[in-house]
C-alpha cells in the first residue's frame, strides 16, 4: 500500500481543520535522500538510516541483521543518541522503562554502565495482553543476553524492579540517561504519554539525558487516536510539549519530521502486519511512524 503525505486535501477537510485548530506555521518537508548528520535529532523513523555505518554498528552490537523495520531503528536510535551523548560510559547510571526484554540493558551494562530496568506489573501486562512478543519483562532473567554479555558482569550491572510509568516512584533519582522504546503512548491518553515525558526528567541529574521513542500519526495534525491502548501523537502535541519543556529551562534536541525518499518510506505495512518493510505502518485510519526524542534536563 502506498501513501502521498503531500496530496491536496478536499475543501470540506480543509473547513473541518480550520474549524477545529489553531493556524499552524508553515513547514517545509527534508526530501534529502542520503545525506548524513552529524547528531542524532529529535526524528522520524526513514529508511536511509538502514544504509548508514551507525546503523550497522549497532544492528552488530544487538546481534541483528539491519533491516527496514522501525522497532530496530528504534533500538539503533536510541544506541546512537546515547554514544553521541556520552551517556555509554563506565560508571553512568542509566534507567529504562517498559523495557520488556529487550537487549539494550545488556548492550549498555557492556560499556560499564550501571542499568535499572524497569516494565509494568507482571499482573497489570498481562492483563493488557503484553505477554506476547517479548513485550513484558519477568525479571533479570527476561534480560540476560549471553551473546551479548557475560552472566556475572551483567547480574553485577543490571538490576530490575515493576513500575508504573504513571506513577515514577520517588527513589528513582540521580540517573546520568533514561531511555524508552515506544511505551509512552501506552499510557491511556496523549495527555498521560505528554505527563510522563516531564515526570521522567526527575529522574535525571541536572543535564542528564532522555531519548524516548513513539508513535507518529503521518496523517492528521487533528484528527488522531486518543481512546484506545494504543495513542497517536501529532505533530502540535510534540511541539507544544518541546515549547513548554524549553520554557521551563529544558533542552530539546531540533525536531525533525523529514519523511525520507526512499521506496520504503511510503509503503505501509497493513494488518496482519508481514514486517517486512515496516517502517510504516497503519492503525486504524491512520499511517503511522516511529519518533524518536531527545531532552536534556535543565540546571547543569
Amino acid at each position: 500500500m502506498n501513501f502521498n503525505p503531500f496530496a491536496k486535501k478536499k475543501k470540506s477537510e480543509v473547513i473541518e481543520e480550520v474549524m477545529v485548530s489553531e493556524p499552524e506555521p508553515r513547514r517545509e518537508w527534508n526530501r534529502a535522500l542520503m545525506n548524513e548528520n552529524d547528531r542524532r535529532k529529535s526524528e522520524l523513523c526513514k529508511a536511509k538510516d538502514v544504509h548508514t555505518n551507525w546503523y550497522r554498528r549497532w544492528c552488530s552490537e544487538i546481534r541483528e541483521t539491519p533491516r527496514y523495520h522501525r522497532k530496530q531503528w528504534e533500538y539503533v536510535y536510541v544506541l546512537q543518541a546515547l554514544w553521541e551523548r556520552d551517556c555509554l560510559v563506565e560508571g553512568k547510571r542509566g534507567l529504562v522503562f517498559a523495557v520488556g526484554s529487550e537487549s539494550l540493558p545488556a548492550v549498555i551494562a557492556g560499556y560499564g554502565c550501571e542499568v535499572v530496568a524497569t516494565d509494568l506489573f507482571v499482573d497489570q501486562g498481562l492483563e493488557k495482553g503484553w505477554d506476547n512478543g517479548a513485550q513484558l519483562c519477568f525479571g533479570l532473567d527476561s534480560l540476560y543476553k549471553p551473546d551479548i554479555i557475560q552472566e556475572d558482569v551483567f547480574r553485577a550491572r543490571v538490576q530490575y524492579e515493576p513500575v508504573d510509568m504513571n506513577a515514577i516512584p520517588d527513589h528513582l533519582r540521580g540517573f546520568d540517561f533514561n531511555w524508552s522504546s515506544c511505551s509512552f503512548e501506552h499510557l491511556g491518553s496523549i495527555e498521560k504519554g505528554l505527563i510522563f515525558l516531564k515526570n521522567q526528567l526527575k529522574t535525571l541529574k541536572p543535564g542528564g539525558w532522555a531519548v524516548h521513542t513513539t508513535e507518529f500519526n503521518l496523517s492528521s495534525n487533528d484528527r488522531t487516536q486518543d481512546d484506545n491502548d494504543t495513542v497517536l501523537f501529532r505533530m502540535r502535541d510534540l511541539e507544544k510539549l518541546a515549547a513548554e519543556l524549553r520554557a521551563e529551562g529544558h533542552f530539546v534536541e531540533e525536531l525533525d519530521y523529514s519523511l525520507g525518499g526512499l521506496p520504503e518510506d511510503f509503503q505501509v505495512d497493513i494488518w496482519p502486519y508481514e514486517q517486512n518493510p515496516h517502517i510504516r505502518l497503519q492503525i486504524g485510519e491512520f499511517v503511522v511512524a516511529s519518533i524518536g526524542l531527545i531532552i536534556r534536563k535543565g540546571g547543569a
